[in-house]
């Protein structure tokens, strides 16, 4: 259980959240807030604005309003490259790597931000296939492989702040269990994580708070602790079942 807003600080903190694509609004006024060492996962139906939350705070899209802090420092104004210099790390749903390198040349890539970063014997640990595949292209990993290489691209840029946007979309039962293993020791080493999940089985097991989003605008905040057994559960289902 986390200990409470006292002794964990709030490291992200989104407030008055307003975004568009184009002259399309998206999000409608955001409220959210992420302490040190925690999951929390944002859940909704597709076209929601979760995505567009995430996208938002690492500044790939470019009109929004209101404030975004992390570390008290406000980011709302600043450009994509400058925010993940703070160490915010963004995996996305598309994942992004690069599919013409191998392996290792997609670990050695990404942009340093802190030197405390996890070593490469580390990140093989936590994800083993990975070691076995380092002279492979990105076009012959298997999906799970993909995604695992996302995160570790992440990992070896030094964040510890985590936002990952639908990590089990698509992925075999094996492989989203390996994915859960990997995020809750990732957790237990004090990274913060901020997910965009359907799974809720997923979801379930490692987020310590939830945030619901309907049309762009957050209508409940969820705490699996406070709720008596499952209860949390059906209260989220009964957001996002047809």
């Amino acid at each position: 259980m986390l200990e409470t807003d006292v002794t964990r600080p709030r490291l992200l903190e989104v407030t008055d959240l307003h975004a568009w694509y184009g002259d399309s609004k998206a999000l409608h006024g955001i409220d959210l807030h992420a302490l040190k060492g925690e999951v929390i996962c944002l859940v909704g139906r597709n076209g929601a604005g979760k995505s567009t939350t995430l996208r938002s705070i690492i500044g790939s899209l470019k009109r929004r309003t209101g404030s975004i802090r992390f570390r008290d420092k406000e980011t709302i104004a600043m450009p994509p490259r400058s925010i993940a210099g703070l160490g915010i790390g963004y995996v996305p749903e598309e994942r992004g790597i690069f599919a013409t390198l191998t392996v290792e040349e997609n670990l050695k890539l990404p942009r340093i931000v802190h030197q405390e970063r996890m070593s490469f014997e580390d990140i093989y640990e936590l994800f083993p296939n990975l070691k076995t595949r380092l002279k492979t292209f990105g076009t012959k990993l298997s999906g799970g492989e993909q995604q695992m290489l996302s995160i570790a691209r992440v990992l070896q840029t030094g964040s510890r702040f985590l936002m990952m946007d639908e990590p089990t979309e698509g992925l075999a039962p094996v492989v989203v269990d390996h994915i859960a293993d990997s995020i809750e020791l990732l957790k237990q080493r004090d990274f913060t994580i901020v997910l965009v999940e359907a799974n809720l089985k997923f979801a379930s097991r490692l987020a310590d708070r939830f945030y619901v989003v309907e049309q762009g605008r957050i209508v409940d905040h969820i705490e699996p602790s406070r709720e008596v057994g499952e209860g949390h559960v059906e209260r989220l289902q009964a957001y996002i079942g047809v």
